[in-house]
């Protein structure tokens, strides 16, 4: 048996969402342990920062900007990959939308079109323009980040955690009809983490509070620690993981 479970050597990997938090630690960590990671989020300017940091520090790494709620952006990418890469190995989908915070019955039309967009319809054809191109070359991996939010709503999160619910769904669909062509497709859900992303949460004393009483471990974590789970997911070490839903959590869930 092979100890050399993480080593992603020869592989190409794209992470949405890569251009600050858990993407950003996400594309780091797999260009560590030997990918060709493709830097994709809304802008170029912050993808290119973070594959130049990547490729100062000897790894590969290209970017590539998208926006997943647009899917002329999505059919590009792809396109990216097909015609400069050749292949496609390992997809990240973490790119998410969470525009609004407050109670449910007052969401406005913009915030749920938006959220929907992003965080459903994105995800989907992501996975699904991944899956094609794995398809051609032997299989591959996908590790979509959801939330703890869609097993158990977050209080004033209400559309963004029917969102995430939904990505838990599409995960085991994707992995039930994509696994004969030996794609993986398993979910990581994150706990609070310290990212621009949760300030709303982490920047609010009494919300914090509320949520580090629930949680055993008594802290929220760093990108990093999620980076490690996505890994796992991405990697061989995971070989026989289909369909599969990690909380990463502090226990949160418990």
């Amino acid at each position: 048996m092979t100890t050399d479970l993480f080593n992603l050597t020869g592989k190409i990997a794209l992470v949405t969402g890569a251009s600050r938090g858990i993407g950003e630690a996400a594309a780091r960590l797999l260009a560590q342990q030997g990918a060709h990671v493709i830097i994709s989020s809304r802008r170029q300017e912050g993808c290119e920062k973070v594959a130049a940091s990547i490729r100062d520090e000897g790894g590969q790494a290209t970017a590539y900007a998208c926006h997943i709620g647009d899917l002329d952006q999505i059919e590009a990418v792809f396109s990216h990959v097909r015609e400069q890469l050749g292949r496609l190995d390992i997809l990240v989908n973490n790119a998410a939308a969470n525009p609004y915070y407050g109670h449910i019955t007052e969401t406005d039309p913009g915030s749920f079109q938006k959220t929907v967009e992003v965080n459903i319809r994105g995800y989907f054809f992501m996975s699904a323009n991944a899956c094609k191109v794995m398809k051609e070359n032997g299989g591959g991996a996908i590790v979509n980040v959801a939330s703890v939010d869609g097993v158990r709503p977050g209080d004033k999160r209400g559309i963004y955690s029917i969102t995430k619910s939904a990505i838990i769904q599409m995960t085991k669909a994707f992995a039930l009809e994509c696994g004969p062509d030996n794609i993986r497709v398993n979910a990581l859900l994150p706990g609070l983490t310290d990212t621009k992303f949760a300030g709303a949460l982490t920047g609010n004393e009494e919300v914090l509070n509320s949520w580090l009483k629930q949680m055993p471990l008594r802290r929220y974590a760093q990108p990093d620690e999620m980076a490690g789970a996505i890994l796992f997911l991405a990697s061989p070490a995971s070989g026989f993981a289909t369909g599969s839903i990690l909380p990463v959590d502090g226990g949160y869930l418990i």
